[in-house]
């Protein structure tokens, strides 16, 4: 890219190849936002999932707000919040993935032979999330101390992402598959912890504050993105729909056990980790209820 800039200024053919260039992008663009606007017109539900992925991301960025006023949570404030988090996507995981998949295999002529596959569907959620988690170089936001050792900003993000990713699979699956019960609500209100302390994170790391804000809301846009490939599984699911809930699930549960369970359980904070786990699941308890 660097050359094609260099010959744009130092040579007139070259300029005008760079220009023809830029004019096929900007129509291969908009060619396909128009189709992709006009897929989602007539999938209405697939749109639903990714307006849904995108409210539960743009959560994100509004959890980051206090970190312009008030900074970083303090110590005795973060075991509750992640265990939270922890919680509420441990609930959802259950109502709006794992619940309706079993349902559906339970309601089809042959509920053996397909839980079966479910459940190796599910492994197959945890097993692709501890893959990325293997092969992904990122560190944990929530391990991030002034004045000690600080990680890179690019590794901390890659741990955001991988964190997210699943999430917004999740949202985009079960909102597509009219299967919320209240999923979208419920990780839109526990992202809005997790973006204070990414926030505080990247203050931590060296960010102003308006850019660690600016930060933790591109973060959780990741989301939409995950929510764009849970939709497109929804869609093509059809009858195998229960496999891709199951999916699902299974990395969301890796997730939370993996990462928000251990970070919320630090010692010293164990119980704090599992009142804040216990009173995530309890609300989202409330939401699949009344969704």
């Amino acid at each position: 890219m660097s050359q094609l800039v260099i010959r744009h200024y130092t040579r007139p053919t070259a300029r005008r190849h760079l220009w023809t260039g830029l004019a096929m992008a900007v129509v291969a663009l908009a060619f396909a936002t128009e189709q992709s606007m006009h897929w989602l017109a007539a999938h209405p539900m697939a749109a639903r999932g990714l307006e849904a992925s995108l409210l539960a991301g743009l959560a994100t960025g509004l959890g980051a707000i206090p970190v312009l006023f008030m900074r970083r949570p303090q110590e005795r404030l973060m075991a509750p919040m992640l265990g939270l988090a922890g919680g509420m996507m441990l609930a959802a995981s259950l109502f709006s993935l794992l619940v309706p998949a079993v349902q559906n295999v339970a309601a089809s002529g042959a509920p053996w032979p397909l839980a079966i596959v479910t459940a190796a569907a599910l492994m197959a959620g945890v097993g692709l999330m501890q893959q990325m988690d293997s092969r992904t170089a990122h560190a944990h936001v929530e391990s991030i101390e002034v004045g000690k050792a600080m990680p890179q900003v690019g590794l901390v993000i890659a741990a955001i992402a991988l964190h997210n990713v699943p999430e917004g699979l999740a949202v985009g699956i079960s909102a597509a598959a009219g299967a919320d019960h209240g999923m979208t609500l419920g990780i839109a209100i526990q992202n809005i912890p997790e973006g204070w302390i990414v926030a505080s994170a990247m203050i931590a790391l060296g960010a102003a504050p308006l850019r660690a804000a600016l930060i933790a809301l591109a973060t959780g846009l990741v989301e939409p993105v995950g929510g764009l490939f849970g939709v497109i599984a929804s869609s093509l699911a059809g009858s195998a729909l229960p496999l891709a809930l199951a999916a699902a699930a299974g990395a969301m549960l890796w997730v939370v056990s993996h990462e928000l369970i251990p970070a919320s359980h630090q010692p010293g904070r164990e119980a704090a980790g599992t009142a804040g786990l216990a009173a995530g699941f309890a609300a989202m308890t409330v939401l699949a209820t009344a969704f």
